[in-house]
């Protein structure tokens, strides 16, 4: 299981909605759509290509951040 610093998982966000996130495992999963960002080397991968999605979702238009995004615009 990968260490993050609770400091740096404090000011970390989904890229997408900007929701907090969790640590599991070796993801970073945000708390509101479920998107897992990959911990690399000890380094966060927070770019919404390499999230790997829910279960049952396709597209990164599918999640609830990217909804409240497009809200937004």
């Amino acid at each position: 299981m990968t260490e993050i610093d609770k400091e740096l998982l404090d000011i970390l966000a989904c890229p997408i909605g900007k929701a907090d996130l969790k640590l599991e495992g070796d993801f970073l999963v945000c708390t509101r759509c479920g998107a897992r960002y990959p911990i690399k080397d000890g380094i966060p991968v927070l770019l919404i290509d390499e999230a790997v999605l829910p279960e049952g979702v396709s597209s990164v238009e599918e999640l609830e951040c990217w909804k409240e995004r497009e809200k937004g615009n």
